[in-house]
């Protein structure tokens, strides 16, 4: 099954520690090593986002940024066997920026992702 995990977070004042960025490299390499994580990136500010709503009148568009206290800044899509094991993972990153991070505070959504196998005829 595949998962989406999109990181949400208020940005510290501070740049993220050079110890954080190596400790996500050799995380990142040890979820593709194990044949887990099928693709990851970091996302723009809202300054450069839009939302798209229907409404009666069609479609409304509006540009960001956007006033959320925490953007979204990251996202991975993980192939593992269950809801659980992509929260360990998850866990996993997160408990990094905890850990190596002074004043980091964010938050993880993670998410069931359907493919084309889910919407095949049965039978």
């Amino acid at each position: 099954m595949r998962y989406l995990v999109i990181l949400k977070a208020a940005q510290p004042d501070s740049p993220p520690p050079a110890e954080l960025m190596e400790a996500i490299a050799k995380l990142g390499m040890d979820a593709t090593n194990a044949g887990v994580m099928l693709d990851m990136g970091g996302l723009a500010p809202t300054a450069n986002s839009a939302r798209i709503a229907v409404t009666a009148d069609g479609l409304n568009v509006v540009d960001g940024p956007f006033a959320e206290a925490k953007e979204l800044i990251s996202y991975v899509v993980y192939e593992v066997r269950s809801k659980e094991e992509a929260v360990e993972w998850a866990g996993r990153f997160m408990r990094l920026h905890r850990d190596l991070w002074q004043g980091w505070e964010g938050e993880a959504e993670i998410s069931r992702v359907f493919g084309p196998e889910d919407f095949a005829p049965q039978g």
